[in-house]
């Protein structure tokens, strides 16, 4: 039978930068239809993934340039976890995938909401591998919040790693919440109609563009806890 190790060793050799794996029980307050259970009912762990991005690109404040590594940090997120799945599944393990971006199905049109079909941030979270922060991104003690996520489910039970029990976000500090444009974040959650009607732009040539991060690079924990 596969364990812990090994699982990681397979993400981490296709690029993974981090790797936390989680019982399917800690997922057990999650939202009608958003259980891994609801995708996969043979789903006994949670493997969650994240792959840094840089943070230049990030931080450089030209959004072709910011939306372009952000798209490519997902086609390689879902690189990672289609081969992960392919390598488990010669080894006998059942995985499913589980998209690190697009497509999702739940949609509510009049708050401009949209759903994942699992949490990624959520999955990181009780997986162990970063805290969400009041920017409600989930943020790593190394990498910062400078990270994108993924996540397969599969029918193995192995060893699972302790969540983060610590918060990195300063008890007073409200960057992230006061610099919003729109006003989106309370500390807790992200009002996704407001954020939308910023967040994205078109060019003159029909691209369209992130045109916001500042919930992202004026956050304190932007490049990790102890930088």
């Amino acid at each position: 039978m596969i364990n812990s190790s090994e699982i990681k060793k397979i993400l981490f050799d296709l690029g993974a930068d981090l790797c936390g794996i989680a019982p399917v029980e800690r997922f057990n307050n999650a939202p009608e239809g958003f259980n891994p259970k609801d995708i996969f009912s043979n789903c006994k762990s949670v493997v969650a993934f994240a792959k840094g991005v840089p943070s230049a690109s990030m931080l450089s404040g030209n959004w072709t340039v910011y939306t372009h590594v952000t798209a490519s940090v997902f086609l390689e997120l879902d690189r990672i976890c289609l081969n992960a799945c392919c390598q488990l599944n010669k080894l006998g393990v059942g995985a499913v995938m589980i998209p690190s971006d697009d497509p999702y199905e739940y949609w509510d049109e009049e708050k401009k909401q949209g759903k994942g079909i699992l949490s990624l941030k959520h999955a990181g979270e009780l997986a162990g591998i970063g805290v969400i922060g009041k920017n409600t991104l989930l943020v790593n003690k190394e990498l910062g919040n400078m990270m994108n996520l993924g996540a397969l489910l599969i029918d193995a039970e192995v060893e699972y790693d302790p969540m983060i029990t610590e918060s990195y976000c300063h008890e007073k500090c409200r960057a992230c919440i006061n610099n919003c444009p729109m006003k989106a974040l309370d500390g807790i959650t992200a009002d996704q109609k407001l954020c939308r009607s910023h967040v994205f732009t078109q060019s003159s040539k029909g691209f369209w563009l992130y045109n916001c991060n500042k919930c992202r690079t004026l956050c304190q924990n932007a490049l990790g806890t102890s930088k």
